[in-house]
């Protein structure tokens, strides 16, 4: 492609054009080319990680002057284990079963008719996305496996290591005979690509937003283009009267403090007044003993070492070793607090409680809800997708990791045999 970097409107717009060429070219690939070209793009990433490392070194001094938080450049890093990781989720992906052309359910009509609704490719995804260079593999791989092409538009911070890995799935791509326009980054750091990628309703199907607040809430407020929203990490855990108080403590624990800045990390634990002094004491104090500022409300502040919490506090995707706590009289407040706070991505309860869990599963309506489980497992590698393009909190079409799968809609194919309607 021609070098149109300074004229952002005419770039987005060649962008979009062999995108839309190459996705109508995706959608009828063999399966085996598909996963031939993932499977090429996992041996180059590999064969290319002293590149890909030196690359994200140059992201990592970028972040540090612009101010990132310790969280947000430990989302930015890249190591020859996450590099393993990328390789992985290429692999894990590549070997999936094909989604396109599957029969989601076929039946017979009286009238002599055959239906069948089939999987289809949605067409071109656009993905907007902060910091986290293993997204641009992530999305690339789910969207060529679904048949799609993709237009990456990644942070500023991961430009050079999101550059590499493209470059990578390119070479994939031509391993394979596939169009390589099926992937394509937007080369520069200007922010007005993104204004122009919410308009193009012409190329793009469907824009995937993944970041921040602030990011999401101008896709959803700008957009033209249908979105997936990728809201915030909102997560509560509760900690039920019935808690098992081994479990409470791994299960918490890990929950915050693993990786402060995913979206899957707890940012608020709720504690059942009739363990706030024993089991729930226990956990914030092993919290605060990993490090982790606990904002608390009057009943936990009562532990020393625990600051108040302000209003803002509950409800804030903290990214970092916080959290806010305040202790319930009853499942049914915890329940109030989540809905009024959360950001319908993954709640959890601890509890050994059959009925409670029950009553957690059937009266929030997050995309993800957990009993006895790190709110870390809320990714689409963990759930057996290989990857995740990001975790859908909307009510449309995709909830929670959305993978190859998610990202195709149907059709109906209908046959009959000179068939004619009376």
């Amino acid at each position: 492609m021609k070098d149109l970097t300074d004229n952002v409107p005419a770039m987005m717009a060649e962008i979009g054009t062999r995108a839309k060429a190459a996705a109508a070219e995706l959608a009828f690939a063999a399966p085996g080319s598909k996963r031939a070209a993932l499977e090429a793009a996992a041996d180059v990433v590999w064969a290319r990680r002293a590149e890909i490392i030196a690359a994200n070194g140059k992201d990592m001094e970028f972040g540090r002057d612009k101010g990132l938080s310790a969280a947000m450049l430990d989302r930015l890093m890249l190591d020859e284990t996450r590099i393993e990781g990328i390789v992985g989720g290429l692999r894990a992906v590549a070997a999936q079963d094909d989604p396109v052309g599957e029969v989601l359910t076929e039946w017979d009509m009286e009238s002599g008719l055959n239906i069948q609704r089939v999987r289809t490719p949605l067409g071109v995804i656009g993905v907007i996305y902060e910091s986290r260079p293993n997204v641009t593999a992530d999305a690339g791989a789910l969207c060529l496996k679904s048949g799609n092409a993709v237009i990456l538009r990644g942070g500023s911070e991961s430009f050079h290591s999101s550059g590499l890995l493209v470059e990578c799935l390119k070479d994939g791509l031509r391993a394979a005979g596939l169009p390589e326009d099926a992937v394509q980054r937007v080369p520069t750091r200007d922010r007005a690509a993104v204004s122009e990628m919410l308009t193009m309703v012409d190329t793009i199907d469907v824009i995937v937003p993944r970041g921040g607040k602030g990011l999401v809430g101008l896709v959803q407020r700008e957009a033209r283009v249908p979105v997936f929203a990728h809201l915030e990490g909102i997560c509560h855990i509760y900690l039920d009267a019935s808690a098992d108080p081994e479990k409470a403590l791994k299960v918490v624990l890990n929950a915050k403090t693993r990786r402060t800045g995913i979206c899957g990390a707890a940012e608020c634990l709720l504690i059942h007044q009739d363990i706030a002094d024993t089991i729930g004491q226990g956990v914030v104090r092993a919290l605060m003993d990993a490090g982790v500022e606990v904002r608390g409300d009057g009943t936990v502040q009562a532990i020393d070492g625990v600051s108040p919490a302000a209003d803002d506090d509950w409800g804030r995707e903290f990214l970092d070793m916080i959290i806010a706590a305040r202790v319930v009289p009853n499942i049914d407040v915890a329940l109030d607090h989540i809905r009024r706070f959360g950001s319908n991505h993954t709640d959890a309860i601890i509890t050994e409680d059959d009925a409670a869990a029950a009553r957690f599963f059937q009266r929030l309506d997050s995309a993800i809800l957990m009993r006895n489980a790190s709110t870390q497992f809320a990714d689409g590698g963990e759930f057996g997708m290989g990857a995740e393009i990001g975790i859908a909190t909307g009510k449309m079409h995709a909830r929670g990791p959305v993978g190859a799968a998610q990202l195709t809609s149907f059709k109906y194919l209908v046959t009959g045999d000179g068939t004619v309607r009376g």
